[in-house]
């Protein structure tokens, strides 16, 4: 019997004998203890990756929302930029057309006119034929003043000047909407201890001075104080500060939570491609049904509208300019999420995936060889993007997509856009590196035989 390969019993505590050679027993029994462990490990990483993709895909359509609201609530820009198109609309501008001219016309006294008329004919000693006939003349004239007001008031809602109004008129509300709710100082509509005060100080300066220029001297002795008014105090205001306060924060760090969550996922996983692919596949579906939301809540609206209040093709127009950034969003994400899955396919063992680098490793080593023929090489540089290619395609792809990241408001053109670049990039760079010296190839052909 050998005694270096026969179990050498120790007590407990005493250190391992480094001359000791473990037996076939034993070797299986270490085997089957790491695997074991490994098993175990695994399945943790796998629980724990299946928990955070969970949460990734909750949050995921709550992100995206929760940007959007804050970015129309918030900033001024992004709500005018939002309301806008509304002023150029063709069925919300044939709603305000008509609602000026109903106001118009219901201010006008035919009647009143029409009876002046009838009475200064009679005490004239008009004809009573005349008489009756300035008398029925009401509708007539009623219908003339609906046409010239209905083409005054569309002249005015179709011209340049109207869309420039409504903006500014917008830009204006909502700048006081935000002050209120946000508690700023700044602007006329300010809001303190539960009160919406409205600053009327530059009114006051405006009307002091206008009549020292009507000669009224005395009125540049009106005092400075009370240029507020109060329009009125309520107890909701508070909460509806503190909303705006948690709004701000959700809006702000719901997407980048998620998108960590997102990461997380991929990173714990065992199988960080299919995480990955996974991932975005989820995230894609998520958009799809924020979509089929969208378009689920615009028909319960557009049902809930009564003709009588808003036209149905003006409630369209209202709700879908409202929502066009959310869906842009929306259809943004939704592509980012097919381009990740198809990358990450493609980074893959699939037969399809394997056919794809095939034809496009023959096509730039094609192109590069032809240009070597033609006597231009890239040397060095060509070796050095041609040994490092796998990091140089990483950081082109993270460079693409840190683009979208910083990109304000991206949209799915700009994601063709930063795809088109980045695939254009990466053909170039594997053609500079097919392009490389002519006894390259050669020597990695030698190296890979050598055993």
């Amino acid at each position: 019997m050998n005694p270096a390969a026969s179990p050498d019993p120790r007590h407990p505590g005493e250190a391992a004998d480094p001359d000791h050679v473990m037996t076939a027993e034993e070797r299986a029994e270490y085997e089957r203890l790491r695997r074991h462990a490994a098993v175990r490990h695994r399945r943790a990483r796998r629980a724990g990756a299946c928990l955070l993709l969970v949460l990734t895909l909750l949050l995921a359509p709550l992100a995206v929302v929760a940007a959007w609201v804050q970015d129309t609530v918030s900033d001024t820009d992004r709500y005018v930029e939002t309301v806008a198109p509304l002023a150029s609309e063709p069925p919300v501008q044939e709603v305000m057309i008509n609602r000026l001219t109903d106001r118009v016309v219901n201010n006008v006294d035919v009647g009143a006119v029409t009876d002046a008329l009838v009475r200064t004919l009679q005490d004239s000693g008009a004809p009573p034929r005349v008489v009756d006939g300035a008398a029925s003349l009401e509708g007539p004239l009623r219908d003339a003043v609906r046409t010239v007001v209905d083409r005054t008031v569309t002249g005015v809602i179709t011209s340049d000047a109207f869309q420039q109004v409504w903006e500014g008129a917008n830009r204006r509300s909502h700048a006081a909407v935000v002050n209120m709710l946000t508690g700023d100082r700044e602007g006329a509509l300010t809001s303190e201890d539960g009160t919406v005060q409205l600053d009327v100080g530059e009114i006051v300066d405006q009307v002091r001075q206008r009549l020292v220029d009507a000669g009224f001297d005395k009125a540049a002795a009106i005092p400075d104080a009370d240029r507020t008014i109060t329009l009125f105090e309520t107890e909701q205001l508070d909460k509806a500060q503190d909303a705006m306060r948690l709004l701000d924060v959700l809006g702000a760090w719901l997407p980048v939570l998620t998108v960590v969550l997102a990461a997380l996922a991929v990173w714990t996983a065992p199988a960080h491609r299919v995480m990955l692919m996974i991932t975005a596949t989820g995230v894609g579906v998520m958009m799809v049904v924020l979509l089929v939301a969208l378009a689920v809540l615009r028909r319960a609206y557009l049902n809930s509208v009564p003709p009588a209040a808003l036209p149905g093709d003006a409630a369209a127009a209202v709700y879908d300019t409202f929502v066009r950034f959310l869906r842009d969003s929306t259809l943004t994400l939704l592509v980012v999420s097919v381009i990740t899955a198809l990358v990450g396919y493609l980074y893959g063992p699939g037969r399809l995936a394997r056919v794809v680098r095939t034809v496009a490793d023959r096509g730039t080593a094609a192109t590069g060889r032809a240009l070597e023929q033609a006597g231009v090489r890239t040397g060095a540089v060509g070796r050095l993007l041609a040994d490092h290619r796998p990091w140089i395609t990483g950081v082109v792809m993270a460079a693409g997509a840190l683009a979208l990241v910083f990109w304000n408001h991206p949209t799915v053109g700009a994601v063709a856009l930063v795809l088109g670049i980045a695939l254009a990039v990466l053909i170039i760079l594997g053609v500079l590196a097919a392009a490389g010296p002519a006894d390259r190839a050669a020597g990695r052909a030698t190296q890979q035989a050598t055993p």
